[in-house]
């Protein structure tokens, strides 16, 4: 058995702390639970928290902190549990807002709460903060607040954000190590070019017998390094800016998007993890329905490649007309052919939900094998490139230094 203090909700929204002893933290809610309380927080007498179903997360500088994504989860998350609980929206707001560390959450918590108090919808007050909510989201409460079902709703949001931040998270932890690779060989060999084999070259400034070629070479492109560095690292901070800003406007993010679409290891990747994404947003749409037509507009605003999403005006066109979803995604030649002919069985069979979250299951798979080897590939031949570069460095001096041998004295 072992002591925890816990932070808990009754039915009322009223706040109550106290400690349990328990064999774990499944033990406390359990005994929480029984005495018709909603746990919030559970801290162990170690010092470990485990907060259920309320997690915010909070750094040692959380207070400097926009809302993220993550917090964006943890807000669906519990607020699903409160009014599954039988509480009121608002008293279910007001209790998210008193257990959030954050000030930028409390912040945004109370101006929904607010908005509510007044009488207003959910979805109308989620709607004023579109940085923090989707359109995708605030549909999706819409959806549950006409149903009757919002808890529900959430849940399914819930599940949602949390299927897209694993996809998210895994694409960025597999990038950082190759990524920090770079880094630290490039300014490595920066360091050597602009400091170390400067040194070198007085060694070698006033012998009268030729050195070799490739530290010739060496030291001359050392000099151009020393000498343009800060102009080189300007130039590239420009073309990183122009890039941003022409990435950033619509004809120029076509232009990239078509590009990577046509690479072919790129561009089959890109069709992949955009078919999960489609795939998974449109199933919950569905499920919670949203009708086809609004869920292909949603589903448009969620993907990423504009060449792809671009060809949903199209599909939903020939639906509109009353056409079927998977003839017009096979026709516009974006998606998978796999994937056309599942979303045709899912139609065929009543399913069409279960059979788009199939897709994404697989393309997801798909997305995370690809990284996987990918990587696995990238880092030997970060490695291996950076070994070339130093290696010829170190034996370019070398060769000068034991041809120092050669001089007469």
């Amino acid at each position: 058995m072992a002591l925890f203090s816990y932070k808990a909700a009754d039915k009322n929204g009223k706040i109550v702390t106290g400690t349990e002893d328990a064999p774990d933290e499944k033990g406390v809610v359990a005994v929480l639970q029984a005495q018709g309380y909603i746990p919030i927080r559970i801290t162990s007498s170690a010092g470990t928290s485990s907060r259920l179903p309320l997690r915010w997360e909070k750094g040692i500088f959380g207070f400097l902190k926009k809302v993220s994504d993550k917090d964006i989860l943890r807000f669906s998350e519990d607020l699903a549990s409160l009014l599954g609980a039988g509480l009121t929206l608002d008293r279910s707001l007001q209790v998210l807002q008193e257990a959030a560390d954050k000030p930028a959450l409390k912040t945004l918590l109370g101006d929904v709460l607010k908005a509510v108090e007044k009488g207003g919808y959910l979805s109308d007050a989620l709607a004023g903060h579109p940085r923090e909510f989707s359109q995708f989201y605030v549909n999706m409460v819409k959806a549950g607040e006409a149903g009757g079902f919002l808890d529900l709703i959430l849940e399914r949001i819930s599940l949602y954000l949390s299927d897209i931040k694993d996809l998210k998270d895994y694409i960025v932890s597999a990038m950082i190590y190759p990524l920090f690779l770079v880094c630290i060989g490039g300014i490595s060999i920066l360091v050597l070019l602009t400091y170390v084999i400067p040194k070198f070259a007085l060694i070698f400034e006033d012998l009268g017998q030729a050195i070799p070629l490739s530290t010739q070479l060496l030291l001359g492109t050392a000099a151009f390094f020393q000498k343009y560095v800060l102009l080189l690292l300007a130039v590239f901070a420009a073309l990183i800016f122009f890039w941003r800003r022409f990435a950033k406007t619509a004809a120029g993010r076509y232009r990239i998007d078509s590009f990577l679409a046509l690479l072919p290891v790129a561009g089959g990747f890109i069709r992949e993890l955009e078919t999960a994404r489609f795939a998974r947003t449109l199933g919950t749409l569905i499920k919670s329905g949203v009708p086809i037509l609004g869920s292909l507009a949603l589903v448009q605003g969620v993907i990423r490649n504009r060449v792809i999403a671009q060809s949903i005006d199209f599909v939903r066109e020939r639906v509109r007309e009353g056409d079927v979803l998977s003839k017009p995604l096979a026709d516009t030649e974006r998606f998978p052919r796999l994937a056309t002919q599942m979303i045709t069985v899912g139609e065929e069979t009543g399913r069409l939900d279960e059979m788009l979250f199939k897709i994404a299951d697989i393309y997801e798979k798909k997305v995370r094998s690809f990284i996987k080897r990918g990587m696995s590939l990238m880092e030997p031949v970060v490695i291996l490139t950076m070994g070339i570069i130093v290696g010829f460095i170190v034996i370019s001096m070398l060769m000068a230094i034991f041809s120092m041998n050669d001089l007469p004295f």
